[in-house]
């Protein structure tokens, strides 16, 4: 498969995810109104809250990110190789040359954060430094630069947005159940309770779907990262070492949660890893054995 159909592949099947994520969302809006019976008003009060949640998350998760992982700062003096590969890749691409942060962790690793590509920040572990040579390391700078590029980090945003609002209408319901039980026992109808049924089922799980259907995206849109950085590179050789090398490194990266391991460019727990079939489910990342597959045959 070449580069550009790798790229084309990739998007279209994000899209259809979050196409899909919208469908079922609007589904649960409808039958958590009928089941509760407030109608679109009940969705209304967790758009609102939804909303100033976005808000706060858009222009200052980075910093939230950023500061949890003990991420510092560096200027061009400090370290002018990394800044060299950063600002060679940011021509070729036209991109703006983004902030560059380092975090002292001796496990390779990279991400990239910001809300676009004017407010964007690479950060590298210093293990990533020490342990790729300089091809390796361009191809990982590459991969992040393309997670800006495409902006990656603000669809990841409205993802997680996405998500939340999903545990809101369930809490939300979850809560009408108890302020509004009495008068639905009185004023109830056979196709309100079969609403009710499929709420309270939907409550449950709808919290998990939304969270299975947010890796899935950050999933692909690491495939589209690789991909794309290769177009920066010209040489997929570079990036697919990198990830070997990190993936036969064990050693997990300290400052890394649930709440951040999807932004790193492989799964930064490293032996929590899962083979079976349903555990892949809830991996922020593909198995990094296909991504090195799939970069050596374009």
């Amino acid at each position: 498969m070449s580069i550009y159909s790798q790229i084309s592949s990739n998007k279209l099947k994000t899209w259809v995810i979050i196409t899909l994520f919208v469908i079922f969302i609007t589904i649960l809006i409808y039958i958590y109104g009928n089941a509760s019976g407030y109608g679109l008003s009940f969705a209304g009060i967790a758009l609102i809250i939804s909303g100033f949640m976005s808000l706060g998350s858009y222009y200052y998760s980075d910093k939230i990110i950023l500061s949890m992982s003990n991420a510092k700062q560096i200027a061009k003096k400090d370290n002018r190789e990394l800044f060299r590969t950063v600002e060679n890749l940011c021509l070729g691409g036209g991109l703006p040359m983004p902030k560059i942060y380092i975090i002292n962790d001796s496990a390779p690793n990279a991400f990239a954060t910001g809300r676009d590509p004017k407010h964007a920040v690479v950060c590298v572990t210093t293990g990533i430094l020490e342990k790729l040579n300089k091809l390796e390391l361009e191809g990982v700078i590459a991969h992040e630069l393309s997670h800006i590029r495409n902006f990656d980090i603000r669809l990841m945003a409205i993802v997680v947005i996405l998500v939340g609002l999903v545990a809101l209408l369930a809490d939300f319901f979850m809560r009408s159940l108890w302020f509004n039980g009495n008068r639905r026992s009185r004023e109830g109808n056979s196709v309100q309770g079969v609403f009710l049924l499929i709420g309270i089922v939907l409550a449950v799980v709808s919290p998990i779907i939304a969270t299975l259907i947010q890796l899935a995206v950050s999933r692909k849109r690491e495939f589209l990262a690789d991909a794309s950085g290769v177009l920066l590179t010209r040489y997929p050789e570079g990036l697919a070492a990198a990830l070997e090398k990190i993936s036969k490194d064990k050693e997990p990266l300290e400052v890394a949660n649930n709440a951040t391991a999807h932004l790193y460019i492989a799964n930064p727990f490293k032996g929590k890893i899962s083979g079976s079939w349903f555990a892949s489910l809830f991996n922020t990342h593909p198995p990094i054995e296909e991504r090195i597959r799939i970069l050596r045959s374009m």
